[in-house]
Parts: structure tokens; C-alpha cells; sequence
């Protein structure tokens, strides 16, 4: 006669099982974390984010030896994988530090054979139990470059790593762990946002956080993450060799076609993604022909008769305001909406420090980091003392995180950054105020002038619009009159 799992347990388990599927950069399953670990604290989960797979375990324990109904050993499966995956996670993560310093061949999985029979002990299939080893090595892989290349604790930046990590997941991973870990390549996304926000970073966690297969009989995965990601600016090429970029070409296709060429839609992995940047910059014949690979996900090197299949998914990003663009006629509504499967916007600079000022001192620890390849927290802090004291309190990064990254570097190099934008707008404003002192401007003169001085601090229409209460493209008339005049 099957065991039946008491009432306390069952809620304990179904709980979990919410923390299992859930989304780790998420308020709610942080939360739910801290109530299932009594007497901890959100903040030592931060520190000890083993606490509560201790817990699991124990509680597991009384079950494994007994026969329970197929409910209840669905119920109990969520902790299975979760103390199986916290058991081998330290050498997960091994694996990944020494690949993502490592091109080519994938490297060999020493101890996948222990996690496989670790998972087949548990009562899974070696079938399985192969593919959750994999999906264990996507989790670890996504949480590192989404954590880690997206640096902030702000509630913007968590909500863009939330938002990453569903991305890949989707909002529950037990529809992704049913039926579309290996369908997600249908899944196309938009990254919104203003230039040096970060969009190639998000891209690229998105690419290297794909689900890759793990083949037994090799001891290996299928892919190297390193290079499942390839982008492409698209703006960096002319309308002749646009295609050719992208589509690759046959010898002899057009004059100076001397070779065979693969396009990146060749080179990208099927375990991987494809980054188009500045999507909004392409024409309209490109983008009929995007829309053709992103609907038949077949494509034709220029001057060839085969077609190919695209396996990988595909992730576009721009800074330009699609909504004018497609009002205008310059960027196909049809397009737009096979590339919008998940639109994701970055957050500014200007955002996230309004948010909190802490962000500014992570983020140059970690610039400084990133240049150095050391933690040197007095170089870090003397770069900051030289931002406070050059940089004005109401600067609003209008490069955003791109900018502070050369101002680090300036500091490093000269030790001292004015920025550009506000050496100019200082004389500007000053003359603005002369002359508005001395009765010399006309009334459209004086909003032309002061909407400049809006936008120069501001950075957008958008912001200058609100504060002034005009409309955005009359901002933008002023605006651009006052640059011309």
C-alpha cells in the first residue's frame, strides 16, 4: 500500500515546487524563499543561497524509500531535481568559468556520469535524467551572464534580469520544462532603448543561455556557449553587402565575389541566437526578406539556389522610436510583429541613478574591474571622488552606461572627466540667461532655446515634452530650430 504524504509535507513540497519553476530575480520567489526557510533572512540567502536545498533534503529524505502514488511522487519530483541540482552545482559552475575562458570543442563533463546516476537513483529515466543535466548547465549558465554582465540593484536592472530570465525560461518553468525547452528558437525578441544601455550585453545573455544537449556517448555537450552567439550591426554595411552579411553569397555571385562567403544566419548555432543590431536602421526590401527567414526559417545565399534552414533564434535591438518609424512608413508592421514575440526595454542611466545613487558605485567597481581584471577598490574610489567633484549632481548621462565606462577610462588615463555635452551647455545656458536678462528674445526665440537646454540635460523628446507640455514632435521642431539657428 502506497505511503501518503502528509498535509504539512504537501504544502512544504507544492510550495518548493513554486521556488523550483520560479523565476530567481523575481520579488515573489524571494519571498517565498525566506518563508520556507524559517528564521532566515532574505539578505543570508544572498550570502547563503544553499540554505534552503539544506533544508529540502531532510525533509526528503523519509520518502525515498517508500512507495508513494504517481501524485505524490509528481509532487515530491521538483525536490528531487532541486537537491540534485544544489548537490553538483559547485562544479557546474567550474565548468563554466573554465569554458568561458576556452574556444572550440566543448569541454568534457567529468562528473556528468555522477549527476545522470544521481537522478537515475532518484527514480527518473536515464533519458531524463541526461536532459535535466543539460537544462542544470542552461540554469547555472543564464544565471551567470544575466547576474553578471548586467550589473545594478536597482529595481529597474532587477526587473530587466527578471525579464532576461523568462526570456529564456519563459514565466513558468514547467511549461518550458514540458514542452518547450526545445522550441524556443520560434521565440523572437525585441531589446528597446537608448544608445549604450547595454542592449548588446542583454543580447548576448540571452545567446549563451540557450538550452544545449548533452551527448553521452561523447561525454560532452553539443555546443560550445562561448560561440552560440554571433551579432551583427547592421547599420556597419551598405545596402550592396547588407545580404550578402546576412545571407552569405556563392563565388561569382557579384563582381568581387571571389569565394563562397557564410552569412551569419548560416553561422549561427541551433543552440544558440543571432543579435541584429539596429534593426531600424534596415530597408524595406531587407526587412521583407528577414520577415521571409523569421517566417519559413529558410534562407538563400545571394547567388545560390539552396535553401537553407535557420535553427537559431533571433534577438534585434534599435534605438530608434519604432512607433514614428512604422507610422512612417519606413519599418513594416508585419515585421515588427514577427520580431515582437518578448519586447524588453533597457533601462537609462539616467533611471537607474534616480533610482539609487549606490548604483554609480557599483557600476565603477565593476568598470574598473572589468579594465584592471582586478578588484581594486582604491582606484575604484579615487575615480569616483573625480566624478563627484568634475561631474554636475544633475548630469544625465545621455551616452548612459557606454559614457561612464570612457569617463572611467579618461579618469584612469588623464585623471579628470568634463563631459562634452555639459562643457558646451554651460556657455550655452549662460548666454540663454544673458539674453533673457536683457529683453533679446522673442517668444517662439526663448522656447526654441529653452527646449534645447531641456533636451541637453534631459536627453530625449519624450522627457522635454512632459516637462514643457508640448507635444513631442513640436519639441523636436524647437529643438532642432535652435541647434540650426
Amino acid at each position: 500500500m502506497s505511503a501518503r504524504i502528509p498535509n504539512g509535507d504537501r504544502d512544504f513540497f507544492a510550495a518548493l515546487a513554486d521556488v523550483v519553476f520560479g523565476n530567481p530575480f523575481s520579488a515573489e520567489r524571494a519571498a517565498l524563499v525566506v518563508r520556507l526557510a524559517p528564521g532566515a533572512k532574505l539578505g543570508d540567502l544572498t550570502q547563503d543561497p544553499e540554505a534552503l536545498a539544506r533544508l529540502v533534503a531532510p525533509r526528503l529524505q523519509p520518502w525515498l524509500a517508500r512507495e508513494v502514488s504517481a501524485q505524490d511522487r509528481q509532487l515530491l519530483e521538483p525536490a528531487l531535481l532541486y537537491v540534485g541540482y544544489h548537490r553538483h552545482v559547485a562544479k557546474i559552475d567550474a565548468l563554466i568559468e573554465r569554458q568561458a575562458r576556452q574556444s572550440g570543442a566543448p569541454l568534457p563533463v567529468p562528473f556528468a556520469d555522477e549527476v545522470i546516476g544521481d537522478l537515475v537513483r532518484s527514480g527518473f529515466s536515464e533519458e531524463a535524467a541526461g536532459r535535466y543535466l543539460a537544462l542544470f548547465f542552461q540554469l547555472r549558465r543564464a544565471f551567470y551572464f544575466i547576474l553578471r554582465s548586467l550589473a545594478g540593484d536597482c529595481e529597474s536592472m532587477r526587473k530587466l534580469r527578471e525579464s532576461l530570465w523568462n526570456n529564456v525560461f519563459t514565466h513558468d518553468m514547467r511549461g518550458y520544462d514540458a514542452a518547450l525547452w526545445n522550441r524556443m528558437e520560434d521565440f523572437s525578441t525585441l531589446l528597446l532603448g537608448e544608445t549604450g544601455t547595454g542592449k548588446g550585453q542583454a543580447a548576448a545573455a540571452i545567446g549563451r543561455s540557450e538550452f544545449i544537449p548533452y551527448l553521452p556517448a561523447e561525454r560532452r555537450f553539443a555546443a560550445n556557449f562561448t560561440e552560440t552567439f554571433i551579432a551583427i550591426n547592421l547599420s556597419q554595411f551598405p545596402e550592396t553587402l547588407i545580404e550578402s552579411e546576412l545571407f552569405g553569397h556563392r563565388k561569382g555571385a557579384f563582381s568581387g565575389a571571389i569565394d563562397h562567403h557564410q552569412g551569419v544566419f548560416e553561422r549561427c548555432s541551433a543552440h544558440g541566437a543571432l543579435f541584429l543590431d539596429e534593426i531600424g536602421e534596415v530597408s524595406i526590401p531587407v526587412q521583407i526578406k528577414l520577415l521571409q527567414v523569421l517566417q519559413e526559417r529558410t534562407f538563400t545565399p545571394v547567388g545560390g539556389r539552396e535553401r537553407k534552414r535557420f535553427p537559431g533564434r533571433v534577438v534585434a535591438a534599435t534605438n530608434r522610436p519604432l512607433d514614428r518609424l512604422r507610422a512612417e512608413g519606413r519599418f513594416r508592421d508585419d515585421f515588427f510583429y514577427r520580431l515582437c514575440s518578448d519586447v524588453i526595454e533597457m533601462p537609462t542611466l539616467r533611471q537607474r541613478l534616480a533610482e539609487s545613487s549606490a548604483e554609480l558605485v557599483q557600476l565603477v567597481r565593476l568598470l574598473v574591474a572589468r579594465i584592471t581584471g582586478a578588484e581594486v577598490p582604491a582606484l575604484a574610489g579615487q575615480v569616483l571622488e573625480q566624478l563627484e567633484a568634475s561631474v554636475p549632481k544633475d548630469y544625465l548621462w545621455p551616452g548612459n552606461v557606454r559614457e561612464l565606462e570612457q569617463a572611467v577610462r579618461r579618469i584612469l588615463l588623464t585623471g579628470r572627466y568634463v563631459p562634452e555635452t555639459a562643457r558646451a551647455g554651460t556657455d550655452e545656458d549662460q548666454r540663454l540667461v544673458d539674453q533673457l536678462r536683457a529683453g533679446e528674445l522673442t517668444a517662439s526665440e526663448l522656447l526654441a532655446r529653452y527646449s534645447a537646454m531641456l533636451h541637453r540635460r534631459l536627453g530625449t523628446y519624450a522627457d522635454v515634452a512632459k516637462r514643457t507640455g508640448l507635444d513631442p514632435r513640436t519639441t523636436r521642431k524647437y529643438v532642432e530650430g535652435a541647434r540650426n539657428g
